[in-house]
């Protein structure tokens, strides 16, 4: 799979294709097979990326609260 950089790409243009209210993971933007093929250290990476990209941008999407699997939940607003 590819790099990290290339794969927070690819989660932000998808959580473009979200509707306003719609809340999700990171998982949730990569069909499963995808993710499932995306080494652990690399999600991890790619969660804390993807956490610091909305926080420093205006990209209309909201970080909520942590799932009880304790990933990341977010809101597209």
């Amino acid at each position: 799979m590819g790099d990290v950089d290339t794969l927070l790409k690819s989660a932000v243009a998808e959580s473009g294709k979200l509707e306003v209210g719609e809340s999700f993971l990171v998982r949730d933007l990569f069909k499963g097979y995808e993710w499932n093929r995306i080494p652990r250290g690399d999600r991890l990476l790619l969660g804390s990326l993807f956490l610091s990209y909305v926080g420093s941008r205006d990209c209309r999407i909201a970080v909520i609260e942590k799932g009880v699997s304790g990933q990341q939940r977010y809101q597209k607003v």
